[in-house]
Order: C-alpha cells, then structure tokens, then sequence
C-alpha cells in the first residue's frame, strides 16, 4: 500500500477516536484529531499527483474517509443542538444524488469528475466543522459560534449550489 492510501486509511482509523474524544466531551482532543485527519486529506492528494501514486483504491476511498469523517461530526453537531438536523438531510440527499449519477455514467464507461463547487464545499465543511467544536471548547467565546455558524451556512449553500450543477452538468446521464 502507497503512503497516500496509508493517509487515506489512517484517516478512517481515526474517525472513531474522533467520535469517542467528542462523544466525552473531550472537544481540544476531538478537534485536534479532526484538524490532523482533516490534515491528511489535503496531503494524500497531493503525494498522490505529485509522485504517480492514484490509484483505484484512492480514488473510492479518498472522498469517502472524507465524508465518513466530516459526516461524523456533523452527526455529532447534530446531538449537541450545534446545527439543524435536517441540514444533514440536504447535505446527503446531495451526496446521494451525485454519487448515484456516478455510479450510471461509471456503468456507461463515463466519469462525472468532482468540480471545483464541490471542492470548495468540502474545504467550507472542514473549517466549518473544527471551528465549532472549538466553540463547544470555549463556549463563553461567542465569536467562535459566529463564524463556525457562518462557514457552515456557506457550506450548506455550496453543498445545495454544487449539487444543483452536477445535475445539471451531468442532466444527461439520466438519459443513459
């Protein structure tokens, strides 16, 4: 196995750290290991290119320690009445929506490629994200929550502007 499958690997084996550390109310190690995680995202990606070292391994199990990571937290956000649950809602019905047209156009020999919206939907999760667990950290810090509740705002958005363009990219994959 190549080191960014070790990353990508190494991120999923810190999700439940993760739950644990928050689920006891240990918000700086939860953070920490969110940022370290969140850290690894961004840097197996960039071995990867950078050495010739994507594999079909990364290419599946990359994005989804990402959404195994990122929808854990917001899971666990949920429970602690940080944010609505039925913005989870929205945010998988997306994933859904996307990864089904993958899954049709990969069955037609086609591939639907991340966009840049999408991308930027995942960076505004993953500061979105670390950023309110440190309110939870220092709730007499109101500014935290403030701007944690922002970048998750923009993250919803995104989330909804980014799937609406794939369908609409991509609307004839469901002519297949």
């Amino acid at each position: 196995m190549n080191l960014p499958n070790k990353l990508t690997v190494g991120r999923m084996i810190a999700v439940p750290f993760f739950v644990a550390a928050f689920m006891l109310q240990y918000y700086m190690i939860a953070f920490i290991i969110f940022i370290a995680a969140s850290f690894t995202d961004l840097l197996d990606g960039k071995i990867a290119r950078a050495r010739g070292l994507v594999t079909n391994f990364g290419k599946i199990m990359d994005p989804l320690a990402d959404k195994i990571l990122v929808y854990s937290a917001l899971c666990l956000l949920i429970g602690e009445g940080t944010i609505p649950a039925w913005s989870l809602i929205v945010i998988l019905a997306r994933e859904f929506a996307v990864s089904g047209m993958r899954t049709v156009a990969a069955s037609e020999g086609r591939v639907v490629a991340a966009g840049m919206s999408g991308k930027i939907k995942t960076v505004l999760q993953m500061l979105a994200v670390p950023t309110l667990i440190l309110a939870l950290t220092f709730d007499s810090v109101y500014v935290l929550m403030t701007i944690g509740m922002a970048l998750f705002w923009a993250s919803l958005a995104a989330t909804i502007y980014s799937g609406c363009e794939y369908i609409i990219k991509n609307k004839d994959v469901f002519s297949m």
